[in-house]
């Protein structure tokens, strides 16, 4: 079947019958149960193979649709996607359908400033992303009300788990080092891209269980699908310093340098 280009922002409704068509954003199907999302950057990624992992997966843990019809809809995504410019789509499942949303890229960061206080964990299904993203977007709005980009949730032990929109990551001496897998935090295919850079090259990698005011002085990264890695350059609301990022301008680099075009239709 010939599937219609999408070239507009929108939310483009997918069954095996008609393929992608435009739907309107009422009656879409109920919550939203999955969403993975990941930077276009002209027809250029990174990473989609394990974005369709975890999509697949996802949707198989709230008995989504068969995997082959996932595989059938992933395909029908991918070649509608723009080559041309910067975009930000997001796929996703509700109780009714598979949907791709259409969106521009936001502007990029290249760094980020970071609230001190360390937010209590509000998800709902902290391995999963999708149900708690309006949650989230609240949680970032508090932190935007104190003069912050982003703000740290925390186990109720004080433990940094991740931030509200990209993971934790942070150097010690000559050790990149994150949370344990062992805590309630969302599988990040950037976060995987980037341990195994280190793994090649020999860097120590360390799952460590640190508080925010641990943090103080140490180069902090936020890492996420749509702006890489951002170094912590400020801290509002407390007294941490950050570090002088001096590694993320190199790794940031080699993640644009790492984008591969999208397949051919």
């Amino acid at each position: 079947m010939t599937q219609p280009a999408v070239a507009e922002e929108g939310l483009w409704g997918w069954s095996p019958a008609a393929g992608l068509r435009p739907v309107e954003e009422a009656g879409t199907g109920g919550p939203l149960l999955v969403a993975d999302s990941w930077l276009v950057r002209d027809g250029r990624v990174r990473g989609l193979d394990r974005h369709r992992e975890r999509f697949v997966r996802s949707c198989g843990e709230c008995s989504g649709p068969p995997s082959y019809r996932l595989l059938e809809f992933w395909e029908a995504m991918t070649d509608a996607l723009p080559r041309s410019g910067e975009w930000f789509p997001r796929v996703e499942l509700t109780p009714r359908h598979v949907r791709l949303r259409l969106r521009h890229a936001p502007p990029l960061g290249a760094d980020v400033r970071l609230w001190a206080a360390g937010q209590s964990d509000p998800r709902t299904v902290p391995r999963r992303k999708g149900p708690d993203l309006d949650t989230l977007a609240r949680v970032r709005g508090r932190a935007a009300m104190e003069g912050a980009d982003e703000a740290v949730l925390v186990a109720p032990s004080g433990v940094v788990l991740e931030a509200a929109t990209s993971s934790v990551l942070w150097w010690e001496d000559d050790t990149l080092c994150l949370p344990s897998p062992q805590l309630p935090v969302l599988p990040s295919v950037t976060v995987a891209l980037i341990q195994d850079r280190a793994r090649r090259e020999g860097i120590r990698i360390a799952h460590r269980e640190r508080t925010v005011a641990e943090l103080d002085g140490r180069e902090v990264w936020l890492v996420n699908a749509l702006h890489g890695i951002r170094p912590v350059t400020g801290w509002t609301g407390g007294p941490l310093q950050a570090a002088e990022p001096v590694r993320a301008p190199e790794w940031r680099a080699w993640l644009d340098d790492i984008m591969e075009p999208l397949p051919e239709k």
